[in-house]
């Protein structure tokens, strides 16, 4: 009887394991489709003219017209992000314009920081026609936690 407990306990043990395996790999897999997923819908709302910006995890993106003043995009990116990407309510932070994208399905929302922008996509709204107000404190939350915790998932330089 002990030795079937055992080999029971050991192949549930096993057969567990492999399916944690299996569910990390399958959330990895998910990740980097909605990065690449963000990175395209991001690339089509940018003006091609924009050579030069800096995508992070959220959908906050910050375009530089004039990277020559640059000397690291990617600390420069940072540092306005912190500066520029916390909201707060009552403040400049707060207020937000939203643009309905032509060459792919989304919006951008801008805020008081110049060139910051930020992307959402209508499958991360629950409603099928949110208004402005709606779109605009989602894509200002998501900014918030770009600011909070900015990982880049994508710089576009023109120095490449």
């Amino acid at each position: 009887m002990k030795k079937g407990i055992i080999i029971l306990t050991t192949f549930l043990f096993f057969f567990s394991c492999d399916n944690n395996k299996k569910e990390k790999s399958s959330t990895i897999v998910s990740k980097n489709t909605i990065q690449k997923s963000l990175l395209e819908n991001v690339k089509l709302a940018i003006n091609p003219k924009f050579k030069d910006w800096v995508l992070f995890q959220n959908g906050t993106y910050i375009i530089f017209d004039d990277v020559t003043k640059v000397i690291n995009i990617e600390e420069e990116a940072i540092k306005l992000m912190k500066e520029f990407g916390p909201v707060s309510p009552g403040g400049s932070a707060g207020d937000f314009n939203v643009i309905t994208l032509n060459k792919t399905t989304g919006w951008i929302v801008s805020g008081h920081g110049y060139g910051m922008y930020t992307y959402v996509n209508p499958n991360e709204l629950s409603k099928t026609s949110p208004n402005d107000v709606t779109i605009g404190l989602f894509g200002c939350s998501k900014r918030d936690k770009d600011a909070k915790k900015p990982i880049i998932i994508h710089i576009n330089s023109s120095k490449e």
